[in-house]
């Protein structure tokens, strides 16, 4: 009820802040050179174009998937947003290659832990692009997404999205 009088509580359980989960600059999801993300088939987000190969966890959470090829990987935060983190455009076809996984599905994460390590160069040589997308599958639940970062971040430190659920 005092919700409806006094707005959203920022620190509530709804809010989540999104931390880059890898270094770069900023990209808008519709800029992303791949219909999938562009068009949102897979839900709204941001993408982020990498300056090293490192992924760290955006959220304190759970992973819920691994793709075999290691490309990407699917986190579900505490309060039940679901997101995507897909490393370059096409990697899929590297069949793993390139890429490190320090986490197994199931596992619970903090915010800032170590996930996936690649070697930015292969992907850079060996992929479409290196563009990574982060995207909220479960985009549809949610109240707003608010872009937080300016252009560019530093993985671990900036926040990078808003989300009221």
């Amino acid at each position: 009820m005092f919700r409806k009088w006094f707005g959203r509580n920022n620190d509530s359980k709804d809010t989540l802040t999104v931390i880059a989960p890898i270094s770069g600059k900023v990209t808008k999801l519709e800029d992303v050179p791949d219909p999938v993300f562009s068009e949102k088939m897979m839900g709204d987000g941001i993408a982020i174009d990498p300056v090293e190969g490192k992924i760290l966890s955006p959220v304190e959470g759970r992973i819920v998937q691994i793709f075999p090829t290691k490309h990407a990987i699917g986190i579900q935060a505490k309060n039940g947003v679901e997101l995507l983190i897909h490393i370059g455009l096409e990697t899929v076809s590297l069949n793993g290659e390139g890429f490190n996984i320090y986490v197994s599905e199931g596992e619970k994460v903090k915010q800032g832990d170590l996930l996936v390590t690649f070697n930015l160069n292969f992907i850079k040589a060996n992929a479409n692009s290196s563009v990574t997308p982060i995207v909220i599958t479960n985009s549809n639940e949610m109240e707003s997404i608010i872009l937080q970062a300016a252009n560019e971040v530093k993985a671990g430190e900036d926040p990078l999205l808003t989300i009221n659920k």
